[in-house]
C-alpha cells in the first residue's frame, strides 16, 4: 500500500507506526505535510469488544478534547473507508525512551497530571506506552481510546506496571520480539 486516499485527497505512505486493537497507523505525507493516516480493521480482539470502531473513536476523541487532553488533532475522517487523518506527533514513543534509558521524569508526571483530568470524568485510557508520545515537553496521548473507569485498568495498578523496566514490561517486549 503506496497511497491512501481520505475524502479523495491522496496521502502517500512512509511507513507503518504501529497495530492496534481497533486499526493499522502509518506516517502518511499529504499536501500539508506529515500526518498519521489510521484504516480502522475488523480484525478480532480476543480482550476487547467493539462496537462501531470509527464512531467509539470520534465518539472517544470528542470526549478527551472536552477535557484538555494533550492528543493529536483529527483532521479528517472519510467514513464510507474507515480512515482517520491525524495530526503527526514527532519523535519517540514513551516505549522507546524506556527502553533507551531517555525517559525523563517529567512524562510519569504529566501521565499522573492527565489521571487527575480523566479519573474525576470517570474515564480511563490505555495506559501502554506505545500509544504516548513526549514532544516539546509535552506529553501525548496519540491514540483515542477511551473506557469507562475501573481501578484495575487505571494508571496506578496496570498502566505504570509497563512504564519503567518491570517484569510485566520485560515480558511483553520478549513476547513481541523487542528484547
Amino acid at each position: 500500500m503506496d497511497t491512501l486516499q481520505v475524502n479523495g485527497q491522496n496521502y502517500t505512505v512512509t511507513r507503518l507506526l504501529g497495530k492496534g486493537k481497533g486499526g493499522y497507523s502509518y506516517l502518511a505525507q499529504g499536501s500539508a505535510g506529515p500526518v498519521v493516516v489510521k484504516q480502522i480493521h475488523h480484525e478480532p480482539c480476543s480482550y476487547y469488544q467493539f462496537g462501531d470502531k470509527l464512531q467509539s473513536e470520534l465518539r472517544d476523541y470528542r470526549t478527551l478534547s472536552a477535557l484538555g487532553l494533550p492528543m493529536p488533532r483529527l483532521l479528517a475522517v472519510d467514513e464510507a473507508q474507515e480512515r482517520l487523518v491525524k495530526q503527526y506527533i514527532p519523535g519517540p514513543t514513551v516505549l522507546e525512551q524506556l527502553r533507551a534509558g531517555t525517559l525523563p521524569p517529567q512524562a510519569e508526571d504529566q501521565m499522573l497530571a492527565m489521571c487527575r483530568l480523566l479519573y474525576p470524568a470517570g474515564l480511563n485510557i490505555d495506559y501502554f506506552p506505545t500509544n504516548f508520545i513526549l514532544w516539546d515537553g509535552v506529553l501525548y496521548y496519540v491514540d483515542y481510546e477511551c473506557n469507562p473507569y475501573d481501578a484495575q485498568w487505571d494508571f496506578s495498578h496496570w498502566g505504570s506496571r509497563y512504564w519503567a523496566d518491570t517484569p510485566e514490561l520485560r515480558a511483553w517486549l520478549q513476547e513481541h520480539g523487542q528484547t
